[in-house]
């Protein structure tokens, strides 16, 4: 047990948590939180992520925190990188989580609408991952980097129209696999995860009709949970992944494979 300890131990690290508030990243935050870590979280929720980095900090005995930040914003992102490395006296791993999504017919997509998701789900996961790198890099550290991409960057999902998310999604991992090459030699490891459908405060407002016809496509026969995808992002920023980078790790009950 102390072995298995050791292998999946986050203890002594700062993780920040990009979209923490609710959903994936705040349940992904307590398993992390769990294994030793302390904890900031970025999310534009900045009251309800306040609420939760608090219960965090309360129920796993660690330090944690939260700021409100647009991660469509560069220089927001920089600045709150700053006030939480004063903070916390470092930064060292990153789940870079925030993401959103819209159903709705390509066709009739405006501009805007486009250029949301687009702009939350790649470029926001490129503004915060080079903004860690940076940070890394300026401070002479190695660390690792895991996005939230989706199954739904490899296939088109069905019967809801959204190409605009499966498209930022698709960016997602291709990003993922670049800066993995180019931070190699930094020390700086980048992988992935492609969730399939999972059950969160967001999904469950999706029609019911939707939900079933995702359950019965999936061979598991049910959505899965946010802690079923608390394994892999451990399992990737700690030390046992050291020789794991430009991975795209898929868990979505068999999904992708039908």
């Amino acid at each position: 047990m102390d072995m298995l300890k050791k292998l999946f131990s986050l203890e002594g690290k700062v993780v920040l948590i990009t979209g923490g508030a609710q959903g994936i990243g705040k349940v992904v935050a307590e398993h992390i939180a769990a294994v030793g870590a302390n904890i900031v979280i970025f999310d534009q929720q900045e009251e309800k992520a306040k609420a939760a980095a608090e219960a965090i900090a309360q129920e796993y005995q660690c330090k944690a925190m939260a700021i409100g930040v647009d991660v469509t914003k560069p220089e927001k992102i920089a600045a709150a990188i700053k006030k939480a490395d004063a903070e916390m006296g470092k930064l060292d791993l990153l789940f870079n989580n925030a993401g959103i999504v819209l159903h709705k017919s390509s066709l009739d997509l405006t501009p805007d609408e486009w250029f949301k998701v687009i702009n939350v789900n790649l470029n926001g996961i490129f503004f915060v991952a080079q903004a860690f790198g940076r940070y890394l890099i300026s401070h002479n550290k190695q660390g690792a980097i895991v996005n939230t991409a989706s199954m739904s960057g490899t296939i088109v999902n069905f019967p809801q129209q959204q190409a605009s998310y499966n498209t930022s999604k698709a960016g997602v991992v291709q990003l993922t696999k670049s800066l993995a090459v180019e931070w190699a030699d930094k020390g700086i490891r980048v992988n992935c995860i492609s969730p399939g459908y999972i059950f969160t405060e967001l999904t469950s407002f999706v029609r019911q009709d939707w939900q079933d016809i995702w359950k019965e496509l999936t061979p598991f026969k049910r959505m899965g949970k946010p802690e079923e995808l608390a394994g892999a992002v451990i399992y990737l920023l700690s030390d046992s992944a050291s020789f794991a980078t430009g991975t795209d790790l898929i868990i979505d009950g068999g999904f992708t494979l039908v």
